[in-house]
């Protein structure tokens, strides 16, 4: 991942202390006020264990492909010690089967931009077989949009990204939203972040809200 630092085996993204304050607020909208969170690719486990601190009625699922990420997840959730965060689960998005039967909610932070396409794939299959009628996929990070200008710092982490790997980058948002559409899940709200990123949120089976776009009001900050 990233711009991360290193604590021992406490992994520390410092995106995380500018983004995690405004996340929370969409997902104590968004989300349930109790059931499952499967976090897919959870990092260094730092926004893991906020939200599961903030939100004491979620049970919180963390899981990561990259054996680092499960140790830093795990080594977070020692020093954190909510009885709601359980330990990180090695789970790959763009692997056909996941170790989790069932969730109420799935949420994916800044993972489509950092990954192969197959990950975004794997990611709407597998909310897809997961979620409940209804229940949400929550995404975040910075995402292209038909019609809409890239902010600048968008456009250089995008070349950023594509440089180190060409199979990663920015997504664009109907192209996501068509391969939902394609799992059974809805993009029912796009909701405006801080440093030009957005929330999407899909409803597994469920319609488009009317009024799908909240914008939250930009607190500064930069590209995750």
């Amino acid at each position: 991942m990233l711009g991360w630092d290193l604590e021992g085996e406490a992994l520390i993204a410092p995106a995380v202390a500018r983004n995690r304050e405004a996340i929370l607020g969409v997902l104590r909208r968004v989300l349930p006020p109790t059931g499952l969170v499967l976090e897919v690719a959870s990092g260094s486990g730092e926004h893991a264990v906020y939200v599961a601190g903030a939100c004491p009625g979620l049970v919180w699922q963390p899981s990561d492909p990259e054996p680092a990420s499960r140790r830093s997840i795990a080594a977070h959730a020692r020093m954190a010690g909510l009885p709601n965060l359980l330990p990180p689960l090695a789970l790959d998005a763009a692997a056909p089967h996941w170790p989790v039967e069932r969730a109420d909610t799935v949420v994916a932070i800044n993972l489509v931009h950092i990954a192969p396409i197959a990950a975004a794939e794997g990611l709407m299959a597998g909310a897809g077989r997961l979620l409940p009628a209804g229940a949400p996929l929550v995404l975040y990070g910075p995402f292209l949009e038909q019609g809409v200008s890239t902010a600048p710092g968008n456009a250089a982490f995008d070349a950023d990204l594509r440089r180190r790997d060409p199979a990663w980058g920015l997504r664009e948002v109907a192209d996501l939203a068509a391969c939902a559409r394609a799992r059974g899940l809805i993009l029912a709200e796009r909701i405006a972040m801080p440093a030009n990123n957005l929330t999407l949120v899909f409803r597994a089976g469920g319609e488009r809200r009317a009024g799908g776009e909240t914008p939250v009001p930009d607190r500064g900050g930069d590209a995750p």
